[in-house]
């Protein structure tokens, strides 16, 4: 019996399935300002409108759900390794009333 194999989109990690359904999404925004004439009918403009709408969503949103998936996973591994950070590893310090709040 053949071991079953993920189809291919689920193969790739969350943040580039992210950034091809905002590719996708923006280039079909593209297509619609196409459609209504916001693009001149010259095919290299259509080509440029096409790859500057996708590629800048799909780059900006790849990054910002490599940054989210992180940062998670940075969360789960300070969970995971005992329970929470010194005020140094948060990336500063306490003020005096939350120190006092907290009995410190």
């Amino acid at each position: 019996m053949a071991a079953s194999r993920k189809p291919w989109l689920y193969r790739l990690s969350l943040p580039v399935r992210v950034g091809l359904a905002f590719a996708i999404i923006a280039m079909l925004l593209a297509v619609i300002g196409i459609i209504r004439g916001n693009v001149p009918a010259n095919p290299l403009s259509i080509f440029l409108a096409l790859l500057i709408s996708g590629g800048s969503w799909g780059v900006v949103s790849w990054a910002v759900t490599t940054a989210v998936v992180d940062v998670e996973r940075d969360i789960g591994d300070e969970t995971a390794a005992g329970g929470a950070a010194t005020d140094a590893e948060r990336g500063g310090a306490v003020n005096d009333e939350s120190r006092a709040a907290n009995g410190r």
